[in-house]
């Protein structure tokens, strides 16, 4: 991941640029960001976009923030805390913006993870196993981590109609396609998307209901069944499918995507501040429709 001195050039130049377009020239595309430095330029962007409005970043939502909105739904919840100063850490933090009454509400929660090294060890020549004799290792339990924050982001946004939590994979434990990947000595290694010991991607479609990968599924989804209406909060997950990283303007546009749908998601909530939209100018790609 880049050096933060990278962040803040971009940065600057994305605030002299024309969006999301401008900041990334041929320079950029040779570097890599952190999801949570990607973080502040879709916050650049969104001020630029909705002058109107007031966003926010942080880190971290403490435990007791999470029981305190789980109880104002209702009082039975959010009564059991261990650790006082319990958080939640999202590798990309946390976006809000706050709204007519005042209050922060969240737009977008990011995170990305990287997990198998089998491409990278087959290109170097490096066998591994307990003998160093396999060309692959079987894959690890690590990302299922992933699924306490998106619990407890549920948690917290439980009132909210919508669920802007995005979830980037990488590495060879995540592939959608079978790949060929050569060794120095020209050997020729199948890795197989479907393998049981390498794929872990049904492991975090728990967090999605099977729902499709690859999709903005921040609007939340209410289905029926018999006579009950069930609201699904679903993670948006992302995956290059191959195993290579993760382009950043391709991140930063999916990331913007999100958010904006959360803001429509609030629209009415936002009303005074956009006044029907006048003040955020004439793009039809950035109007938000809103209804009182």
């Amino acid at each position: 991941m880049a050096k933060k001195n990278q962040s803040s050039r971009l940065t600057e130049q994305h605030n002299e640029s024309h969006g999301v377009v401008g900041i990334f020239g041929e320079e950029a595309k040779l570097h890599d960001l952190a999801v949570g430095e990607i973080s502040h330029l879709v916050i650049k962007q969104l001020g630029k976009d909705f002058p109107k409005l007031s966003f926010r970043y942080r880190k971290s939502i403490d435990k007791k923030e999470i029981n305190e909105a789980l109880k104002k739904i209702d009082p039975s919840l959010g009564q059991t805390l261990f650790v006082e100063n319990a958080s939640i850490i999202p590798d990309g933090g946390i976006i809000e913006v706050k709204d007519d009454n005042g209050n922060w509400r969240v737009i977008l929660v990011s995170e990305a993870k990287h997990q198998g090294k089998d491409i990278e060890n087959i290109q170097k020549g490096k066998l591994v196993g307990k003998n160093k004799d396999q060309d692959l290792m079987a894959a690890g339990n690590a990302i299922e981590r992933s699924h306490k924050n998106i619990s407890e982001i549920a948690n917290f946004m439980l009132a909210e109609c919508h669920f802007p939590y995005v979830l980037f994979l990488e590495g060879s434990n995540f592939l959608t396609e079978t790949i060929s990947v050569t060794r120095p000595d020209g050997r020729v290694v199948v890795l197989e998307y479907n393998s049981g010991m390498l794929n872990r991607l049904d492991r975090l479609t728990a967090a999605n209901y099977g729902m499709p990968i690859n999709t903005n599924l921040c609007k939340n989804k209410f289905v029926k069944h018999n006579d009950k209406a069930i609201m699904l909060q679903a993670a948006s997950i992302y995956t290059q499918g191959n195993g290579s990283s993760w382009d950043v303007k391709k991140m930063l546009e999916i990331m913007i995507e999100i958010s904006k749908t959360s803001l429509k998601a609030l629209g009415s909530d936002l009303f005074n501040q956009l006044t029907k939209q006048k003040e955020i100018g004439q793009n039809d790609e950035r109007s938000i429709p809103i209804t009182k």
